[in-house]
């Protein structure tokens, strides 16, 4: 008797928490949280899964809206025999890889100084994350008339200065990089957003402590504020490079994949086909794009990850 009555309580409480360990394990058994994946479940099936699989099918066939008739991979054989298509698969990569890197650099740039103590920071904040506010179309028709080689404002201040006035996106050699240079004015500004909250999570005593060891500004950057944005890092450079690859809206608003195909990229290329009436041709370009992103982001994906992890 006494020796039971003297049992330290945690011994006395110990069933009772295994009784609540047990019923909540039993709670997580239950058929009632399982209701709230039907929806989602069936939302995915219906606008992702399905048509995924009846693209891959349909990039087999030559299909139009009432007839189909398979014919293996010649869609994709005929895809890369085109010069047209394989310079639209060309520019994909450079504008992906050109404009991602652009807004991991400005972006990162823009939040250090809109973070610092600056006269007019909340001023300049708003003007930076203004464009990404305005529809893509309309910044591609602004800055298609604003770049218009002989009535735009953009070429009548460099003509008032003697400077030379190029073709911004008639020019063969420069129609890509122009557009890709509006990408990168209109999607710094998330960028931005992100690395600035990357920075401003940083606990401000690695700061102190640096300067109190007398560590100059390249020091702090270099070792205290780049590897703790990482996160920050991998989240632009995913974000950006997925859209690079991807983009459409800009590139057809402002040169319509011209002059002739120096500035298609695979989505505009697709949707030439579409118009053509090219269906199959498309679908199977539709793959390409589908197969193209998703083997460069998996591994850049997962590396980004790996090093996030590590730290």
């Amino acid at each position: 008797m006494t020796t039971a009555s003297a049992a330290p309580p945690a011994t006395r409480h110990a069933p009772r928490r295994r009784e609540t360990a047990g019923a909540t394990k039993k709670g997580m058994r239950s058929p009632y949280p399982t209701w709230f994946y039907i929806p989602a479940a069936i939302l995915f099936l219906v606008f992702f899964a399905v048509p995924t699989f009846a693209s891959f099918y349909f990039s087999l066939t030559r299909w139009t809206l009432f007839s189909q008739e398979f014919i293996g991979l010649d869609n994709f054989v005929m895809f890369f025999q085109q010069p047209q298509l394989v310079q639209g698969f060309t520019n994909t990569f450079i504008y992906g890889f050109v404009t991602s890197a652009a807004k991991v650099v400005l972006g990162l740039a823009l939040a250090l100084l809109l973070t610092g103590p600056i006269l007019g920071r909340g001023y300049l904040r708003a003007v930076v994350f203004f464009p990404v506010l305005v529809s893509t179309i309309g910044v591609g028709l602004l800055w298609k008339a604003l770049l218009d080689p002989f009535h735009g404002m953009v070429n009548g201040v460099l003509g008032a200065f003697g400077l030379p006035q190029p073709g911004w996106y008639t020019d063969p050699n420069m129609a890509l990089l122009t557009v890709a240079g509006v990408d990168i004015w209109k999607g710094v500004g998330i960028a931005t957003l992100i690395f600035m909250a990357g920075i401003v999570a940083i606990p401000q005593e690695y700061f102190e402590a640096a300067r109190a060891d007398g560590a100059g500004a390249w020091s702090v950057f270099r070792n205290i504020t780049l590897p703790l944005v990482r996160p920050a890092t991998a989240t632009v450079i995913i974000l950006s490079l997925i859209g690079g690859l991807r983009s459409f809206d800009l590139i057809w608003a402002i040169t319509k994949g011209g002059p002739g195909f120096t500035s298609d990229v695979i989505a505009s290329v697709i949707y030439k086909q579409y118009q053509a009436g090219f269906f199959g041709l498309s679908t199977a370009g539709n793959v390409i794009l589908f197969i193209v992103v998703t083997a460069i982001m998996v591994p850049v994906s997962y590396f980004l990850n790996r090093r996030e992890a590590e730290l």
